[in-house]
């Protein structure tokens, strides 16, 4: 019985020391953001609940580790280069946009219209004018 409580003890505290989302899913490790998975959530709260200081340190580790956010979170933005290269003045080189969207994102991709419009905000406060499409 002393050995079982031993083992028992030396598991959570192990489990809450390393964070639920590293045990459970490490090939989440590096990611930077995105979505929070509610199920690691609920495992580490629930050593949070229990034990505090280990509980505490499990959130620490997942988020340090990216291990507490659900995977496809990606996204992507284009460098100076890229830019340079998809619009020589007023017009965007569909090409050149379909190329560089399969070497990011690693698929095939075409365009079959021409009525691309891109516009350059200097905030994301911009946005939502942005979208909205003008009446003719």
């Amino acid at each position: 019985m002393k050995l079982f409580t031993i083992i028992l003890l030396l598991a959570s505290m192990l489990t809450s020391l390393a964070g639920c989302g590293t045990l459970l899913h490490p090939e989440r490790k590096g990611q930077t953001g995105g979505r929070i998975d509610p199920g690691i959530v609920i495992l580490d709260g629930i050593g949070l609940l229990f034990f505090f200081i280990p509980g505490a340190i499990a959130f620490a580790v997942d988020f340090s580790y990216g291990t507490i956010y659900l995977p496809g979170g990606r996204r992507a933005s284009l460098n100076d280069e890229q830019l340079k290269q998809l619009s020589a003045g007023e017009q965007i080189d569909i090409t050149v946009l379909e190329s560089i969207i399969k070497q990011e994102a690693g698929h095939d991709i075409t365009f079959g219209f021409q009525n691309i419009q891109i516009t350059q905000l200097g905030s994301i406060e911009q946005l939502p004018k942005a979208l909205i499409i003008p009446a003719h």
